[in-house]
Order: C-alpha cells, then sequence, then structure tokens
C-alpha cells in the first residue's frame, strides 16, 4: 500500500492538483502509515492533513508541521475537517457499510458551500463496452472482494446511489489512474 500511495499521489498531484487547492484540512480515513498524506502535506504545506486509521496502525507514527496521526474507528466517528479522502477503501464494504460511512463522512465536513466534499480514490465498473484486458481485471478485483471482505467494485450507477442513499447532493469522477477514478462527493 506504500508503493500504491507514492504512485497515486505521484498521478493525483499531477493531473489533480485541483481536488486539494483551497481546503485548509484534510483527513484520510484509513490513510495507513501515511505514505499518501506524506506526499500530499509535502504538496500543500498550508494544509492540516490527518491521517486517521486505527489505534495500532498509527500508534507511534511522527508526524510533521502540517500532517498529524490520529487513531480511531471511522464507524464511531471521523474526525472533522474541511474534506474528507478515501483510498481504496470501500471495495472493502457493504453498500449498507458504506452508506453509514458517508454519513459519518457527512457530520465531519461543512456544506458545499463551505468547501466540504468528499473525496474518493477507487475503481469505478464501467458499464460501457471496454477491452478483455480491463473487463478481467475489474472481474478479478469483484472475485478477490467476494471472497475476502463483503464490498466490491463499482460502477458509476452504484456509486451515484451510495451517494443519494447517504444524502448526498452531487459527485464528480475522475477517471486518471487507469481502472481507479478520483470521485468528489458533495454534501
Amino acid at each position: 500500500m506504500a508503493s500504491d500511495g507514492r504512485l497515486v499521489a505521484s498521478v493525483i498531484l499531477k493531473h489533480c492538483k485541483g481536488i486539494f487547492e483551497g481546503l485548509d484540512s484534510v483527513a484520510d480515513i484509513g490513510g495507513g502509515t501515511g505514505t499518501f498524506g506524506k506526499c500530499i502535506a509535502e504538496a500543500f504545506s498550508n494544509l492540516s492533513y490527518i491521517n486517521f486509521d486505527l489505534p495500532e496502525v498509527v500508534n507511534g507514527l511522527e508526524g510533521s508541521k502540517n500532517l498529524s496521526f490520529v487513531g480511531g474507528d471511522m464507524f464511531k466517528s471521523i474526525p472533522k475537517a474541511q474534506a474528507v479522502l478515501f483510498k481504496w477503501v470501500f471495495h472493502n464494504w457493504s453498500d449498507e457499510e458504506c452508506i453509514e460511512i458517508l454519513k459519518r463522512c457527512k457530520e465531519a465536513i461543512p456544506t458545499k458551500e463551505n468547501g466540504g466534499k468528499v473525496i474518493i480514490i477507487e475503481i469505478v465498473v464501467k458499464d460501457e463496452e471496454i477491452g478483455n484486458k480491463t473487463l478481467e481485471t475489474q472481474l478479478f478485483f469483484d472475485m478477490f472482494e467476494f471472497t475476502l471482505a463483503k464490498g466490491s467494485q463499482r460502477s458509476e450507477k452504484d456509486w451515484a446511489k451510495l451517494f443519494h442513499d447517504a444524502c448526498f447532493t452531487d459527485y464528480k469522477i475522475y477517471p486518471v489512474l487507469g481502472l481507479r477514478s478520483v470521485i468528489e462527493v458533495y454534501p
């Protein structure tokens, strides 16, 4: 995940840097040991970046002037921030659990007018005609999720339903990471 964090951060900073511009704070939920967060915090020195994960993951990790490590459980509470970020998290959880997580996010962020949003980096399964190798990879990820977790990969229609069911008003999808996309979700 650390290597993936560096790769994803480099792509985000090259192609989607705007998703962080103008933000004063981000809470990275399930941020692990903070590889992705360190890259983003370094690129945006005025951004307060909270790397949130289970206590046993973040205990003893040292932050920097704008990066802090906080332990907790996303099903109980999410740190307050202007934006909440998830990288490779939602595919592990059922629709019901994702809706619960998204409702916690809505409690943690300000309104859309005040810059509040959720940033999700995940696969968005393509519904249209795609190449065989891409389809095989998407199906492989789905089989992986069905056997190891309760989650699945989701199409844009599936994502839209989750956002609607969690009472979010709008979203944008940026397909910039191969199979993965950056999704901005607004309260």
